[in-house]
């Protein structure tokens, strides 16, 4: 069974490499702000599993450092998000807001 699911991390590290690779750098951004709702859910699944599923000690040390890389994840690809939208934002205030 660790076989087997090294295999698959190895695999899914690989394919993850080559799919990001091959994104055009104008995309990159977007993809992020995308991909943070996605990864909130994985956070709330590995807080359920932490409460609920985890019985070794081992398991609840990974989960913990794996809930606290997501966190990172996350709260960086929202802080890129505002600050790729804050270009946008022009300094001259609106006609309506006279």
């Amino acid at each position: 069974m660790l076989v087997q699911n090294l295999a698959v991390l190895v695999l899914a590290g690989f394919v993850g490499y080559l799919v990001i690779s091959k994104v055009p750098n104008t995309l990159h951004t977007p993809l992020m702000s995308g991909t943070n709702a996605i990864h909130g859910i994985v956070l709330l699944g590995g807080l359920i599993v932490l409460g609920l599923g985890a019985h070794g000690v081992l398991e609840k040390i990974l989960l913990v450092i794996a809930i606290a890389f997501g966190t990172i994840n996350v709260v960086g690809g929202f802080l890129v998000t505002d600050r790729m939208l804050g270009m946008f934002k022009s300094d001259r205030p609106n006609r309506t807001d006279q």
